[in-house]
């Protein structure tokens, strides 16, 4: 198994999904602001317990994946932060970047939160991964998201449709 590293910020921890953070991911996705833009249904209690799974899986195979960001001052899991790879079908492709994702728990959004969890994410990465390229997808109308990708330091390289939705595609 690789080591899943433990990352801290002024008020963040960043660090491997545990099975015990299983009631807080299921509230996570539960929520209908985290998944308009993320897929667009509400998962099933059996989906958010694959994606949990999922995670481990990418830091097994592929020695990255999605952090859980914690709160350190309340210890509350708030969101999650990483990256994947999950060669999808789609033009043009992001397989074989560090492809970046983010969400925070609605209540907890606005704060600051993705941006700081994503900037320690990406100076972890870009130590792990010198010169490999990042890239992530934003729903065109996830205005907030769109400013997190570009305070992070992606640029604009075009759009694209991932699930009947118009998204666009940024590269760092």
């Amino acid at each position: 198994m690789t080591h899943i590293p433990t990352l801290t910020t002024d008020r963040l921890l960043l660090r491997g999904h545990t099975l015990d953070d299983f009631d807080e991911f299921l509230e996570l996705w539960k929520h209908k602001d985290i998944v308009r833009f993320i897929g667009g249904e509400m998962p099933t209690r059996e989906q958010v317990w694959a994606r949990l799974l999922r995670y481990a899986g990418l830091w097994h195979h592929l020695g990255f994946g999605f952090f859980a960001v914690e709160e350190r001052q309340s210890g509350r899991l708030i969101g999650e932060v990483g990256f994947l790879d999950l060669h999808r079908d789609m033009t043009p492709m992001t397989e074989g970047t560090l492809e970046a994702g983010w969400g925070i728990t609605p209540p907890m959004q606005g704060k600051g939160y993705a941006t700081e969890a994503m900037n320690a994410a990406i100076a972890w990465a870009d130590k792990q991964f010198a010169g490999r390229r990042m890239t992530c997808i934003v729903d065109l109308e996830n205005v907030p998201s769109l400013r997190v990708a570009e305070k992070i330091g992606f640029h604009r390289i075009g759009e694209l449709m991932l699930k009947d939705r118009s998204n666009a595609i940024f590269e760092r």
